[in-house]
């Protein structure tokens, strides 16, 4: 037992010497395939937490990125925590673990953090009893479900008729206290419409998004993501919307308040600078970016060349081509 205890502090003392040392790699894009095996493999094993995007990290529209699994799998057992950290609201974290199990990740539900889960939470602690007004998809009216607040329906709202016929039968609720915005695909001139009436009632009514990201990919085309629709919105109430996703701290507060995760030995890894690696910034963690999703190498070296400072905060600390090539770190 004794010999046990010296080698436990034996550990955390190394831990510590290595986590001082990451601070030279403090928004440097290291680029990990790059630096010799031990030194790689050094930085990973000083993290305690790992958390991941999905799209885009994790897995593609039509998938799993290349070992993916097999590299998450592996950390877990490595003893990492390893947390699915993602915006996407359209499935609820049930939804979410589902699929996530599909494509053989070994994780359970109280390591996914989503933008729905965490602003149903959000209403749930301002002890919220009014009725929410969602543009959004079904995992955020799966989220209130859990949480006993009333919302109004998801799917289409569509104008087939004149525009004077629509305002003539149109049905508002009496009592809408929040205006909630995420992806939509069935997103409508009725939407946009009713979302600005209860909004005019003023800080009455509150206006949350689960996230402002500005476009995701189908095959070869880009679609518009949340953020058009966030922003819309703003423009048309005049208002700004409190974010609850990424690059927002909220995800995670209550896990660094709880201390189950420590900001200085978790590792934020991410596809977009302006939503993973800001958000990573924001909450004092270390920060991988990985080229299989939006943003690349030539994206970070407009932020590091910019004047900008804010877009100087999406610069990563450490870079990668896809997550999957950490097996080059981890196995060789």
């Amino acid at each position: 037992m004794v010999g046990r205890r010296m080698g436990e502090g034996l550990y955390k003392m190394i831990r510590r010497f290595f986590s001082k040392n990451l601070q030279k790699y403090k928004q440097s894009c290291t680029q990990l395939l790059k630096l010799s095996k031990n030194e790689a493999r050094n930085i990973i094993d000083t993290m305690e937490t790992i958390l991941c995007d999905a799209d885009g990290v994790l897995w593609l529209y039509y998938g799993p990125v290349s070992d993916s699994p097999r590299i998450f799998n592996c950390l877990r057992e490595r003893g990492k925590k390893c947390y699915i950290c993602t915006n996407n609201s359209t499935r609820s974290r049930e939804g979410l673990l589902k699929k996530a199990l599909q494509y053989g990740f070994q994780i359970n539900i109280q390591n996914i953090l989503t933008s729905a889960h965490t602003l149903a939470h959000y209403l749930k602690d301002l002890e919220f009893l009014n009725t929410v007004y969602i543009i959004g998809k079904e995992g955020i009216a799966q989220e209130l479900d859990a949480v006993d607040i009333k919302h109004t329906q998801t799917g289409p709202d569509i104008l087939n008729c004149t525009l004077d016929e629509y305002i003539e039968h149109i049905r508002l609720e009496s009592d809408v206290g929040a205006v909630v915005v995420g992806f939509d695909d069935h997103i409508s001139f009725p939407k946009l419409m009713k979302a600005l009436h209860y909004l005019e009632g003023g800080e009455r009514c509150l206006f949350l998004a689960t996230n402002t990201d500005e476009t995701f990919s189908r095959t070869s085309v880009i679609c518009p993501g949340s953020g058009v629709i966030v922003r819309s919105v703003e423009f048309g109430a005049k208002r700004t919307a409190t974010i609850i996703g990424k690059p927002s701290t909220y995800l995670c507060s209550s896990l660094i308040k709880s201390g189950e995760l420590r900001p200085e030995t978790t590792l934020m890894i991410g596809d977009r600078g302006n939503i993973d690696i800001l958000f990573g910034y924001n909450c004092g963690f270390h920060t991988m970016l990985v080229g299989s999703g939006i943003h690349g190498l030539d994206d970070v070296r407009k932020w590091r060349n910019s004047n900008d400072p804010e877009l100087y905060k999406q610069v990563p600390d450490f870079y990668l081509p896809k997550f999957g090539d950490l097996m080059q770190i981890l196995y060789h």
